[in-house]
């Protein structure tokens, strides 16, 4: 498993000299006696893409679980802006803003877009608040404006993947956590959910990213 930087972030500009906005140290994970993760330590700062490349069984979901608090941490620490997380249940990881877009999308079929959306808000009963949310995730992925009334099962494989990100957005993240997006999808489509990774970047979502394959473009 290797861990890839942006590379508008990895030649030691301004973000690489920085306090990392999200720092796993020394991370170790269990399984009852398997020993799954030695050791993995990573950084995510702000403005950042880090991507996680590794095959089948490397550990790169089993990282972003431990990081998200799904899993419990045999060792180590997850540490977000100078706060260690090790003994929070992973309900709090949420309310601290790590927010985890599982593989395979996992997406409400039966409800409309914008019902499963408004899902990303849970935490929230300000509607206000939620309204603001909807509107900055389509505002990072408007292939989904036109599609808010659509029954979120009829959608394409690409626009479920979307919409499993957008209500991610929904939580209003400080660290997004996406676990193989392109899973399953065609090439182009493919290269329309990084260019959304990428959007989301720029919009001041830092992500941490698992994937198989490394997209050089």
């Amino acid at each position: 498993m290797a861990a890839l930087a942006d590379p508008a972030r990895a030649a030691g500009g301004p973000a690489s000299a920085a306090v990392p906005l999200l720092d796993v140290r020394n991370l170790h994970v269990h399984y009852g006696k398997i020993h799954a993760l030695r050791g993995v330590s990573l950084r995510l700062c702000r403005d950042q893409i880090v991507t996680l490349i590794g095959a089948n069984g490397a550990g790169k979901s089993t990282t972003l679980r431990a990081i998200s608090g799904i899993l419990a941490m045999s060792d180590g620490d997850v540490v977000l802006e100078g706060e260690s997380l090790k003994e929070l249940p992973a309900h709090r990881f949420v309310a601290k803003s790590i927010v985890q877009v599982p593989e395979g999308r996992r997406i409400f079929g039966r409800l409309t877009v914008a019902e499963n959306l408004r899902l990303g808000a849970f935490l929230s009963k300000d509607k206000r608040w939620i309204g603001d949310m909807e509107a900055r995730a389509l505002d990072m992925i408007p292939a989904l404006k036109e599609r808010l009334t659509q029954v979120a099962g009829t959608l394409s494989g690409g626009e479920q993947q979307m919409l499993a990100i957008a209500r991610g957005l929904m939580a209003n993240p400080r660290v997004l956590l996406l676990d193989e997006p392109s899973m399953g999808l065609a090439p182009l489509l493919v290269q329309r959910i990084f260019e959304t990774v990428v959007a989301i970047r720029k919009h001041g979502v830092p992500v941490l990213l698992v994937e198989q394959n490394a997209f050089l473009r």
